[in-house]
């Protein structure tokens, strides 16, 4: 009994530990906004050095008062650190929001808007952006660039430093099914990867929109959120405000560019090697998929008569690689579509983008590999004996990731459907409910019907389940689900 008490004191250290550092670490992103309200003399300097000393102090004491050397995080650690950090990462997101006296948001409204930028969900319960401080529209655009490859794998770059062994916080938090797949030998090395790639084509971004005809502020908030598929942007409008084909080309080419794996873009910045880009059987099915719903897309809106062929095309490719990556930017009169078409993309948004990308969604990978299966059955009727396996890039799909990619599937359209029919029974009509449960399971952020222009027409408690919603998806459900299994809290 006393070993047990020991165990469980020990293990509530090591999560304090990690915790009180993440926290601390996460501070740290509040000084370029306030670098931001310097530059332009706002009083929101005040507001992120509150919340930097606040919670600087919180987590360096945490972390100092549990410190201890040699410390290993098991399975169990870390997925228990994930979902723990992504609760108090909404909360630190959320918190210059909340105490800012001119914003007068409730708590649940930062709290929303917190969770929606570090998720890269790009929902916004806020109605006239165009308003916000400059410190504030970089402080969202900087959320959704800090959420899209995810602060812990940041984190694991720094955390061989310590003394502290980082492999499964990056398990827990990497996306799809293959998760112990490295760029380079040592994990460190991976994130460090990651991050500098990412950070490239943000930059990269943010010259295109630049070129393309944005302000430099602009520039640089849209760059990082694009790249992010974050989708926040510094005006209502969003992307429409500007009214040119240049930007929105931009947009639409960044966010499949951003969908793309970055283990490929590390091959082909760092290795110069351009063949896998060739052979990857991931990416050919996902390029496929968005050229075929872009042409039809484009089609729909010319044959409604909306725009001429060149606008139809151009507004097609943008709003539908934006919506199908789970990006969320948008036109400026999207939601004056055709319905059915909004609904059609809508659906291409649980497609999402690919694996080890910044997409949300089910992501290609896990759609080729039922299609292939699918094909496999029909297959089997027409030959029972005979033994056919599924391969990706020449690679046998094993029965474990098999039946995983299926769980997944039947948990994500599990939990889709009972977040629409919660909100259907808060009093929202078939399609509100629909459109705001994609947009926020998927992390695509645009809503329709009554959240077509803003979520703040939600009342606390759906602005609460749509919270639980966006971090579900963005943590693909299973690090979250696997807290309330009693196997794992089990010794």
């Amino acid at each position: 009994m006393i070993g047990h008490s020991s165990m469980n004191t020990s293990h509530l250290r090591v999560v304090t530990h990690m915790c009180g550092f993440l926290v601390w670490l996460y501070s740290l992103s509040m000084l370029p906004p306030m670098l931001i309200a310097l530059i332009y003399k706002e009083r929101s300097f005040f507001v992120f050095l509150e919340t930097f000393l606040v919670f600087f102090s919180l987590g360096g004491i945490a972390w100092l008062a549990t410190k201890k050397a040699g410390i290993q995080l098991r399975t169990r650690d870390g997925f228990l650190i994930i979902v723990l950090f992504w609760i108090l990462f909404s909360i630190i997101s959320a918190f210059p929001l909340w105490i800012d006296d001119e914003f007068n948001l409730s708590f649940v409204d930062a709290l929303f808007e917190g969770v929606s930028g570090i998720t890269t969900t790009g929902a916004t319960v806020i109605s006239d952006v165009s308003t916000l401080p400059f410190a504030f529209l970089y402080y969202r655009a900087q959320l959704n660039f800090i959420g899209g490859l995810g602060v812990i794998v940041l984190a694991v770059a720094v955390l061989p430093l310590l003394g502290i062994g980082g492999a499964k916080l990056y398990q827990s938090e990497m996306p799809g099914p293959f998760k112990d797949d490295k760029l380079t030998p040592r994990l460190a090395d991976t994130s460090r990867t990651l991050w500098l790639t990412y950070l490239l084509l943000g930059i990269v971004c943010s010259a295109s929109y630049f070129v393309a005809g944005m302000p430099l502020f602009d520039a640089i908030c849209h760059g990082i959120s694009t790249v992010s598929l974050g989708g926040f942007s510094t005006h209502s409008e969003s992307i429409g405000f500007y009214n040119s084909h240049a930007i929105e080309f931009v947009a639409g080419l960044f966010s499949l560019l951003s969908a793309i794996n970055f283990t490929l873009w590390y091959v082909v910045i760092v290795k110069r090697q351009f063949r896998p880009l060739l052979r990857n059987s991931e990416l050919h099915f996902f390029l496929l998929v968005a050229f075929i719903v872009i042409a039809i897309t484009a089609w729909q809106v010319w044959h409604a008569g909306m725009y001429d062929i060149s606008s139809s095309i151009i507004h097609a490719f943008f709003l539908t690689s934006s919506m199908m990556t789970d990006n969320g930017l948008a036109t400026l009169d999207y939601a004056n579509w055709p319905s059915h078409t909004i609904i059609f993309l809508m659906l291409l948004s649980f497609f999402g983008g690919c694996i080890g990308s910044t997409c949300g969604g089910i992501k290609a990978l896990r759609f080729l590999i039922l299609f292939k299966q699918s094909r496999n059955e029909l297959h089997q009727l027409a030959h029972p004996r005979a033994l056919l396996s599924i391969k990706v890039d020449g690679n046998v799909v094993t029965d474990r990731v098999l039946r995983s990619v299926w769980s997944f599937f039947f948990l994500y359209i599990l939990f889709t459907v009972f977040f629409i029919c919660i909100l259907n029974m808060m009093g929202y009509d078939l399609l509100t409910s629909f459109a705001t449960v994609a947009a926020c399971i998927n992390n695509m952020g645009l809503g329709f019907g009554e959240t077509a222009s803003t979520f703040g027409t939600l009342n606390d408690a759906a602005k609460y389940l749509m919270c639980t919603a966006m971090i579900l998806g963005r943590l693909e459900i299973y690090p979250v689900l696997i807290l309330f299994s009693r196997f794992f809290w089990k010794s």
